[in-house]
């Protein structure tokens, strides 16, 4: 996929769309980084818009409730989405449609079906749209995966998360809880770390009788990658003590030694050969969402595809369907069957030509 630089030496205009909790953290994040500026800000709920601004405190910025309107009238380079999932289809077209490229944070949409839409959108209008998956921004991530490439061929990796956050609202009535509102991070760090696609899983949830949660908090997935590494994920919603971080505990298991890491300092490497276990350095960069907005910035300075591009993203999303419909199933799913059924929805849900070649042209 190409998609259009955005060139010049002053720093990208920026429209934000969402003033909730969540938008309220882009802000401090998109004001603190030199290389952008903060121009808009869209959100259905105007005095949320500037109650958030002048938290941020932040002035000059026009506000309004479209935003190919205030994209307009601030001459904007960019969007960052931070709506909910169910609204990122239709902020995110008309966005695309304006060319605008846009930066939208994770889950790129409620179904693969869904994300596919957006990405072939995207790929129609030549502008870059990039998921925000933002655990995927820290230095000791980046530092365990080179670490783990001179470990040899992959034999298992295994992330343990256990929280007990009571969230209140939405999430704990929510189905599916843990893999469809966290499990996606993980997911997706594995796929960055193994730097391998996911070709099946066997998945079980279940609810522990003290659960807070509606849906099931607790999840045991068994991922097979290409070349028959195993990714093993167990995690828990509702585990008090002993809690991991909020990235998870994570081993990797290889030819030529193990490698660690807690999910908060550095991670640790023990090649036999070579005597015991070494922490490995770190090196210092933008972490979680400040990291997401840098890559999206060097993507559109550099023209360069970023790891968090949407075409690229639907395989950690379609991991999390299929762990859903395995777990509802009991059966083993394959990925690329999800993958397809979701390419056949998308070509049924959409009547724009643009889109449907796109779509077709993945098959």
């Amino acid at each position: 996929m190409s998609f259009r630089a955005v060139g010049g030496d002053r720093p990208l205009r920026l429209v934000q769309v969402g003033a909730g909790g969540m938008g309220r953290a882009w802000l401090r994040t998109i004001a603190a980084d030199p290389d952008v500026e903060l121009v808009g800000l869209v959100d259905l709920d105007l005095d949320a818009a500037r109650a958030a601004l002048d938290d941020a405190r932040l002035s000059g910025v026009e506000i309004g409730r479209n935003t190919a309107e205030v994209a307009r009238a601030t001459a904007a380079d960019a969007v960052v989405n931070v709506t909910v999932p169910e609204a990122h289809l239709v902020v995110n077209t008309e966005a695309l449609d304006a060319g605008l490229p846009v930066l939208c944070e994770k889950p790129a949409a409620p179904t693969v079906a869904t994300a596919m839409v957006q990405a072939a959108i995207a790929e129609a209008s030549g502008e870059l749209l990039m998921i925000s998956q933002s655990r995927r921004y820290f230095p000791a991530l980046h530092a365990l995966r080179r670490e783990v490439k001179g470990l040899g061929a992959i034999g298992t990796v295994r992330t343990d998360f256990f929280k007990a956050p009571h969230f209140g609202g939405f999430r704990e009535r929510m189905p599916h809880v843990l893999l469809v509102d966290m499990a996606i991070h993980a997911f997706d760090a594995a796929r960055f770390l193994i730097d391998a696609e996911p070709v099946s899983v066997y998945c079980e949830e279940f609810n522990p009788e003290w659960s807070w949660y509606e849906g099931a908090a607790n999840a045991a997935a068994v991922f097979e990658f290409d070349g028959g590494i195993r990714y093993v994920y167990n995690g828990s919603w509702c585990a008090p003590g002993l809690e991991t971080s909020w990235n998870g505990s994570w081993r990797v298991s290889a030819a030529h030694g193990s490698a660690e890491w807690d999910g908060d300092g550095p991670p640790v490497v023990h090649r036999p050969e070579a005597g015991g276990a070494v922490p490995v350095p770190l090196e210092t960069g933008a972490q979680e969402i400040a990291g997401s907005l840098a890559a999206f910035v060097a993507a559109l300075r550099t023209g360069r595809r970023p790891d968090g591009a949407a075409s690229e993203n639907l395989r950690s999303l379609a991991m999390v369907q299929a762990a859903v419909q395995s777990a509802e199933t009991g059966q083993r799913v394959r990925i690329d069957d999800v993958i397809e059924k979701a390419r056949q929805e998308a070509l049924e849900a959409t009547d724009r030509d643009d889109v449907r070649s796109a779509l077709r042209a993945r098959g």
